[in-house]
Formats: C-alpha cells, structure tokens, sequence
C-alpha cells in the first residue's frame, strides 16, 4: 500500500502537548456517551433479579415475558435511535445532536429509576434506548472527524473501550451494591448512577468544539479554519485537510442531491457492506456470552454464585481486550485484524463446543469452558468490535455520512435483538452444538470480509470517499460493460 503525506510524518512533527490534552478532553467528552452506553447495557444483568421482587418486597413482580420485554426493549429504542440520531447530526450538527442524546440518557435512567410500574419501565428504558443508540452512530463518527487521519484509528477505538469500561463499572456496582446493601430498592440505586456519564456528557458539549468537517458542508469555512487551528499542531495539517474538505465540499454541492446520491449504486454497496459488518459483529455471539455466560457455566455444574462472578471477568478481559486493539488499530489494517479475530473467535468457538459435549460434567469442564469464552471475549474487543465502530466513522461520504452510519449501526441493532432472543431457546433446543452453528455462521463472516471489505487504514476520511466511488463505481461499470 502506497504511503500517503501522513505516513511521512517524523517525530518531530508529533502533536504537541496543549493539542494531545485539547484532543484528550474532546474525546473524553465524547465517549462518556459510550460510557452511558456500557453501563446502561451491563446494569440490567443485576438490577434483574431485584427488579421480579414482588411489589410490596421493593420489586416490580417481573414474570418471564415481562423481564423479556425490559430487557429487550432498550435494544428497539437503539435501533430507533441510531436511525434518527444520523439524520439530525447530518442537520444540526454533532455536538448539537451529542448534547441532545446527553439529554435523553439523564431522563431515561431518572425515569427507570422511579419507575412505578412495569409499563412505565418498558417505555423508559425504550427512551433510554433511543440514546444508547444514538450516541453509538454519532460519537464514533464526531471523534473521527475531530480527530485527522493520524489519531483517528486510536481516538476512534476508544469508544469500545468505554463501551466495555461501563460494563465492567456495571457489573461491579451490582455485585458491590448486592453484598453491601440490603434495600429491596437497590435496584433504583444502580439505575440511577447512569444519570452520571449522561450529566458529565451534557456539560462536556460546551467546552468542544463542532466537527470542522460538518462546518466546512454547511458552508462555515472560516469557523472550521478556526476549530481545526486548535486541533492540529502544524500549519501544514490544517492546511492539507481544509484544502481536502473544501474539495470535497466543492464536488458535492455540484454533485447529485442528498436524495440523488442516496439511490446512487456505490453508495447503496457501501450501506450494504455497512450493514453487512453489523451482522459480523452481532453473529460472533459476542452478546450471547456477555448476556449468557452464567447459563453456560451452570450447564458445567458451576455454581451459581461462581458463574456470576465470572461474569466481572468478561469485563476486565473485555477492558484489556479494547486497551490492545487501540494499539493494534494504529499499526495494522483493518482487515487483517479482522480477519485475525475471526479466525481466533471460529477457533474458540469449536474449542468450547467440543469442551461442552465431549467432556464430562467436572470442574476441569467448567474452568477449560471459562478459558475458552474468555480468548473468544479477548480477540474479539481487540479486533472485531474497535474495527467495526472505526470503520463505521469512516465508510460514509461526507454528505449523508451521519445518516448512513446510523442506518448501519440501527441494523446491528436489530442484530443485536436477534441474537439475544435466539441465543435461548436455540441453546435449549441444539444444546451446546450452538456454538458450532455460530463457528459455522462466522465462517461466512471470514469469508465475506475477505471478499467484501475494502481497506480504509492510511487515508484521510476525503481520500477514503474518493476510493470507495472510484473502486464501486468502477465495479459498476465493469459489470455494465459484461453486460452490454
């Protein structure tokens, strides 16, 4: 692969030291919506077993479908969310969007908290749904034009990192507050504390500024200037990326319309090859074992409360897991690590399967069943998921690349769904030949990323639009050529 301007950069060049912290606080900023995010997907495994209390015992007397419906319907809410957040953010801004979303995490995790009945609860967690997915289509995105073609492989990556952070932060807080308290409320309590990344999120969108990108479509050249000047140590870097946005700027205001090029076939292939890396990430069975693992050990003759104690496990493999994919995204492609991580997770895969049918029931079964979700939870935080939310900053042009994200990432969504109501009653049905079906399934992942995937590693976000119209379009018009 050819080396661009940015690949020549010396050590001298580095960023300096007020630009690395301004970078540091804009994304630390930003990512407190992934951490949102984390929490409010983790917290739900121990508020649960409080929350099918019986009323006058503090509960909400949850039966298995209604505990189905609380779970599930924060999942609904993100699809929605991802969808709209990317037309707004494409409309108003980002941050505008970010500081909305901030909004919505506040009121949803009040509205669970004091939630009276289950009704109420269903459609507040819905709500806070609506901003777990929004803020997953448009943070990866903000910090990718925020952060230039040099940082953006590591900034971008740490979203998944918060991700897992909350968590990790969700399933110590419910283990703490189930040993430490004895309130049949406590449940409220670790619903309550998602309030925090949604206030910190809120406050934060004040003290950043807006992607300079989104100024530069809607016509604001000069305030972009302002902003990037700010963002980069060297003149020659704003210079570089001003003059690559106003270009770009220029061939899309005399390009088709939104509309016009939203039915354009490379775009259509790029939302399908979008959407296409929501199915590989979801049918990993990545939220089957987050969700499950407990139910998976307990068929080895774990105990009960062993296997929820490794469950903080998943976490803090998932924690160092996303550490080494930010260092890995920043020295390989895309691809490869891809490639590699599925590789590994086919491998883990078959290996527990093989552990759960052919060994006997003992505590050597359990612990080889644990050894093996945890390097399938490891490979696949350090190269799948930082991989995918990276490539979903990247894929889109300019001109719908917040609708187009969110389309995406509303897709995985709806994955997401499917996996996490399959995962039961498959396992209960197929018994632990499921996880051969998943190495199966993921099979075909490996092989549609080798074929499908085009490699983004390198570029700047304009340079990247520029490959993905020349490589489609000309696919387009070879296959017209064959056909004529």
């Amino acid at each position: 692969m050819e080396k661009n301007d940015y690949d020549k950069e010396t050590p001298e060049q580095a960023l300096g030291d007020s630009v690395r912290q301004r970078l540091f606080f804009v994304v630390l900023v930003a990512t407190m919506g992934s951490l949102a995010y984390g929490y409010d997907t983790g917290i739900i495994s121990g508020a649960l077993p409080f929350m099918t209390l019986p009323a006058p015992q503090g509960g909400l007397g949850l039966n298995p479908f209604t505990e189905g419906l609380v779970t599930s319907s924060l999942i609904f809410g993100a699809a929605l969310g991802a969808f709209l957040s990317g037309y707004l953010s494409d409309r108003f801004g980002r941050r505008i969007t970010l500081r909305s979303l901030a909004l919505l995490f506040v009121l949803g995790a009040l509205g669970t908290a004091l939630a009276p009945t289950v009704n109420i609860m269903i459609v507040m967690r819905f709500l806070l749904g609506v901003a777990v997915g929004g803020g997953s289509s448009t943070v990866p995105v903000f910090i990718a034009e925020i952060a230039g073609p040099r940082k953006r492989a590591p900034l971008v990556s740490r979203n998944e990192l918060m991700i897992v952070s909350g968590q990790l932060v969700a399933y110590i807080v419910s283990a703490l507050m189930s040993y430490l308290l004895n309130d049949p409320h406590l449940w409220r309590y670790m619903l309550a504390l998602a309030m925090v990344p949604g206030v910190l999120l809120f406050i934060g969108t004040f003290f950043v500024p807006a992607s300079p990108h989104w100024l530069v479509a809607e016509g604001r050249v000069k305030d972009a200037l302002r902003v990037l000047k700010t963002l980069r140590e060297h003149p020659r870097e704003v210079q570089k990326e001003m003059s690559d946005m106003k270009q770009q700027a220029r061939e899309s205001q005399q390009g088709p319309s939104t509309k016009e090029l939203l039915k354009q076939k490379w775009v259509l292939r790029l939302v399908l090859t979008g959407a296409g890396m929501g199915f590989v990430l979801q049918f990993t069975g990545v939220n089957a074992f987050m969700y499950y693992t407990p139910i998976i050990l307990k068929t080895t003759g774990m105990g009960t409360s062993a296997s929820i104690a490794a469950t903080i496990g998943n976490g803090i493999v998932s924690v160092l897991a996303a550490i080494a994919g930010i260092k890995g995204v920043s020295r390989f492609g895309r691809r490869p690590m891809l490639m590699t991580g599925l590789t590994i997770v086919i491998c883990a895969q078959i290996a527990l399967g093989s552990v759960l049918v052919f060994m006997p029931q003992d505590m050597t079964q359990s612990l080889l069943a644990l050894g093996c979700i945890l390097v399938f939870l490891f490979f696949m935080q350090m190269c799948i998921s930082p991989v995918y939310w990276l490539l979903m900053s990247e894929l889109f042009p300019m001109k719908v690349r917040g609708a187009l994200t969110g389309t995406a990432v509303s897709f995985q969504w709806i994955c997401n769904a499917i996996v996490a109501f399959a995962f039961p009653p498959l396992l209960a049905v197929a018994g632990n030949t499921t996880f051969f079906i998943f190495a199966l399934i993921n099979i075909g992942s490996l092989i549609f990323v080798a074929m499908a995937l085009p490699e983004t590693r390198g570029k700047s976000l304009e340079q990247i639009e520029t490959a993905m119209r020349q490589r489609f379009g000309e696919q387009e018009r070879t296959a017209a050529g064959e056909t004529a």
